[in-house]
């Protein structure tokens, strides 16, 4: 089952995309094959404003988020998870507005183990999972949704009908419309991504605003192809275990797994997706590990 994924996003970096006239998007111009065109900052409410995920350091984008201020307050800044594309910016852009800055915590990976965590940031408020966050006309809900980042956060958006449309989910990386979400060991977890989407799944939403490329208004379909496709990616992953014959790193059975199309420069994220799998079968018993390689149990 393969996702229909949607990659045509016209916005440039620094302009403003009004969703609705409660929520609007920023691009920061930080393209990558992580970051489809660059990081998506919302900007909820009218009047005092939430920013959401403001992104790298980065001062052309923060001068964009200001520039699309004026005349308004930053009473918050949220940060739906702490990689380096999306929480290294809660800090300055909150010394030139003064406003406080929520998120799950830090960053829960030390420093030593894993790749893109922002060990840097330290909430000054701490959203535990159901907690809200309430503006004029508005309310968020904190949703823990782990598995991309163990201290993932995606928010649930009520407003008044003028504000925005009903059921809106800042889907942050968890769900993005132009990929499939990168889970990397070890603040990565396979097991506990495919509970957050099921979660997700069940809510109903009617439009998803992801960390990057553009919204999806058909989350339902979508969300189920995507767990389609993971599941089908571990029973090939298994398959290729067993076929293996002996212990067998991530790395090794990539080419088995992904064939021929994979383009190399992918290859290592596709290892660590690989690996992602292999630790959730071995939680499972279907798989056990001898040092960094697996067998099939």
């Amino acid at each position: 089952m393969s996702p229909e994924f949607r990659r045509d996003d016209p916005l440039a970096p620094g302009a403003v995309e009004w969703i609705a006239p409660g929520i609007r998007r920023i691009l920061c111009g930080n393209p990558g094959p992580f970051t489809w065109r660059g990081t998506n900052t919302y900007l909820i409410g009218r009047g005092e404003v939430a920013v959401l995920d403001p992104g790298p350091v980065d001062d052309a984008h923060r001068a964009a988020i200001l520039a699309a201020l004026a005349g308004e307050r930053v009473t918050r800044i949220l940060v739906s998870h702490t990689h380096r594309d999306h929480s290294p910016g809660a800090a300055p852009l909150a010394a030139a507005t003064g406003a406080e800055t929520l998120g799950f915590g830090p960053h829960l990976t030390p420093a030593a183990e894993g790749e893109g965590g922002d060990h840097t940031f330290s909430p000054d408020t701490r959203l535990r999972d159901g907690e809200t966050v309430e503006g004029d006309g508005w309310r968020l809900t904190a949703l823990h949704t782990p598995g991309h980042c163990a201290n993932h956060l995606c928010f649930a958006l009520e407003a008044e009908r003028e504000l925005a449309p009903e059921g809106v989910l800042f889907s942050a990386d968890h769900v993005m419309a132009w990929s499939t979400s990168v889970v990397s060991p070890p603040d990565g977890d396979m097991a506990d991504y495919m509970r957050s989407l099921e979660r997700v799944a069940a809510r109903g939403d009617r439009l998803l605003l992801p960390g990057h490329g553009p919204a999806h208004d058909a989350p339902g379909p979508f969300i189920a192809a995507l767990i389609g496709h993971r599941r089908e990616r571990e029973a090939r992953v298994l398959e290729v275990l067993r076929a293996a014959g002996g212990p067998a790193s991530a790395l090794a059975l990539v080419p088995a797994v992904y064939g021929p199309v994979l383009e190399e420069r992918l290859v290592p994220a596709a290892a660590r997706s690989l690996l992602a799998h292999l630790v959730k079968l071995e939680g499972e018993g279907l798989a056990r590990r001898e040092g960094e390689r697996f067998l099939a149990a």
